[in-house]
């Protein structure tokens, strides 16, 4: 795939610049952040407006740890095309890293008027919810969550959790059950349940 994609740098901007925007994101996925990074900025440069390109600046910015300045990428991402997914979701977690809770649950909330059923949405609502506090609403989310993966043994014993910290033991140990059903050697289930039923 990167000796294909090599093969376009020569073209003109907007093709050097889909090319790049590829072989930045290969490079990342391949942890190689300086080559991402230069081809990030090969394809900005070639095309100020591509979104993709963009956000792969941001994600090398990111990881990084320059939030604030991968942030940046990720807005102007979406000043260009609002309807970029994954830039909004990646401002959302940096908003998430940089503590800026409200606007974290802002990103995501937009996000998942856009993507009703995505896992990965649902579960950042409820894990901001958490964040901030409030035990009803990470449960409310995390339910939504499991209509859409109802198997995830993670999952459900956080939602057995959140009812345990709650005082709803009945619902705490469904929800524990069903987790330790589906995947039997988390400690933390297996100690919960023993203790219950020591209890």
């Amino acid at each position: 795939a990167l000796e294909t994609l090599k093969m376009f740098e020569k073209k003109d901007s907007r093709v050097k610049s889909a090319a790049a925007t590829n072989l930045s994101f290969l490079y990342y996925l391949e942890n190689e952040l300086a080559q991402a990074t230069n081809y990030a900025d090969l394809a900005v440069n070639s095309d100020r407006y591509n979104p993709a390109a963009l956000t792969n600046k941001g994600n090398t910015v990111f990881a990084n740890g320059d939030y604030e300045k991968a942030a940046e990428f990720y807005k102007e991402a979406l000043r260009n095309d609002s309807s970029c997914t994954e830039a909004l979701y990646n401002l959302g977690l940096t908003y998430k890293k940089l503590n800026r809770i409200d606007e974290a649950l802002d990103c995501f909330l937009k996000l998942h008027a856009i993507l009703q059923n995505s896992a990965q949405v649902l579960y950042q609502i409820a894990n901001i919810y958490e964040i901030m506090e409030d035990p009803n609403q990470a449960i409310e989310w995390l339910l939504q969550l499991i209509s859409v993966v109802p198997t995830d043994p993670h999952v459900l014993s956080k939602l057995g959790k959140l009812y345990d910290n709650e005082g709803d033991k009945s619902q705490a140990f469904h929800y524990y059950c069903e987790s330790y059903r589906y995947f039997p050697s988390n400690i933390e289930v297996i100690e919960w349940l023993g203790a219950y039923y020591i209890d």
